[in-house]
């Protein structure tokens, strides 16, 4: 267990927030006197739907409530934050952002190491939207937010007119921007920060090129509604960090649930535990996310907990999709095209990965296809035991909407 949480606090104050937890600990005859996290139950989205989320809405003063995106049966389920939790999520967000401008801009190769003046927030609606105008006013910005709603000509219009230095937004929402903008660079963006959903390093490289900035100048951060901030990616290190508010657990995914399938050696599923949530039970928290290479390491005598990258999400919607790994299929198709926009879909066990971009020749096809199926071990495994039908790789059309509808559409079609 990290020292960094003292276990027994915690576990008062989640039973104090959640009185539902006590009893569940009660029933499973833990000893609450001497506890060991492993003991402890996981927070798996069945006990949450259980005990959690109910139609019962809390009532404390100063109380902030997000929105899940939605579920399955299309339900947005509602998740608390006390003014303690907001104050903690804000002061971690602050503190990540300006170390990493500061940190970056010694070194920085290009223009970008002038001063952030101007911040723009370009996303949804949840918890890193809202409070995303909050910490650019802390660090001393001019600070608008778009949401991405809105049609792309509209973000255009805002970046021109505004002229951010930083732009806080979605990878599919900058991917939307830079083919759309004709000239990414004529935006004069100079600092990216991203949210959201994945961002492989070949991604992040192509896209850099595309705006005229360096890999570094984008920060790739990982959060969650329900944890807050969680992760950072380190260009020094080649890994993501975990928030030092968190002690993280990477496990088998059969341990999570006995109906997943075992992952490959180097994965795990994310489990977080948090020393500062209150309106949240995160003690053991399943994200069903796979990360790899899940390790700790030592940096000038401190203990980071890091991982490679976060592969996929699990859940037993997904039947054999969720061994299909979007951040893959991504890192394949970036090595042979810059400006890819692809939507994956997998429909009647066939895979089929469209491509929308300029730089895209008809010969790319043949060998993104060829490398998708033979660089990610499982899809290859999946066609040679016949459960995948096989693989499509096309070409969209330069003004096809690929499907999106609204902008921020990063995931796998079922």
């Amino acid at each position: 267990m990290s020292p960094f949480i003292a276990l027994e606090l915690l576990v008062d104050k989640i039973c104090r927030h959640h009185p539902w937890y006590r009893s569940l600990l009660a029933q499973q005859e833990i000893d609450l006197s001497n506890i060991r996290l492993t003991q402890l139950p996981l927070m798996t989205a069945e006990l949450l739907d259980q005990h959690y989320f109910n139609p019962e809405e809390r009532s404390e003063p100063g109380l902030s409530v997000y929105k899940t995106s939605g579920t399955s049966s299309g339900i947005r389920k509602a998740i608390y934050y006390s003014e303690e939790d907001d104050e903690h999520y804000i002061a971690a967000k602050s503190t990540a952002f300006r170390t990493w401008l500061s940190t970056h801009s010694a070194d920085s190769k290009s223009s970008s190491s002038s001063v952030i003046k101007k911040a723009l927030a370009d996303m949804g609606t949840g918890h890193a939207a809202s409070t995303a105008l909050i910490i650019f006013t802390k660090l001393g910005w001019q600070a608008e937010s778009l949401s991405f709603e809105l049609p792309i000509e509209q973000h255009i219009t805002k970046l021109e007119q505004f002229q951010p230095e930083l732009l806080y937004t979605m990878p599919s929402i900058l991917d939307a921007i830079a083919s759309a903008s004709g000239n990414p660079l004529l935006l004069g963006i100079k600092k990216i920060i991203l949210v959201g959903e994945i961002a492989p390093p070949a991604w992040q490289a192509n896209i850099a090129a595309r705006f005229g900035i360096e890999p570094g100048d984008i920060l790739d951060t990982y959060g969650s509604i329900e944890i807050g901030a969680i992760a950072a990616y380190s260009h020094e290190l080649g890994l993501y960090i975990i928030d030092e508010s968190l002690y993280a657990e990477s496990l088998p995914a059969e341990q999570i649930d006995k109906h997943f399938e075992p992952l490959q050696p180097n994965e795990g599923v994310l489990v977080l535990t948090s020393s500062v949530r209150s309106l949240f039970p995160a003690i053991r928290y399943v994200t069903y996310d796979v990360v790899r290479d899940f390790k700790t390491i030592d940096i000038d005598g401190k203990s980071l907990q890091t991982f490679s990258c976060i592969s996929k999400r699990i859940g037993s919607e997904l039947k054999h999709g969720e061994k299909i790994s979007l951040y893959d299929i991504e890192s394949v198709v970036h090595q042979f095209v810059q400006d890819a926009e692809l939507r994956v879909r997998l429909e009647q066990n066939q895979l089929s990965v469209h491509i929308q971009s300029h730089s895209l020749q008809d010969e790319n096809l043949m060998s993104i296809q060829h490398a998708i199926e033979h660089k990610i071990i499982e899809i290859g495994q999946m066609i040679q035991n016949r459960i995948l039908g096989g693989i499509t790789v096309t070409r969209a059309a330069p003004d096809e909407q690929l499907e999106r509808g609204t902008i921020k559409s990063k995931k796998i079609y079922f």
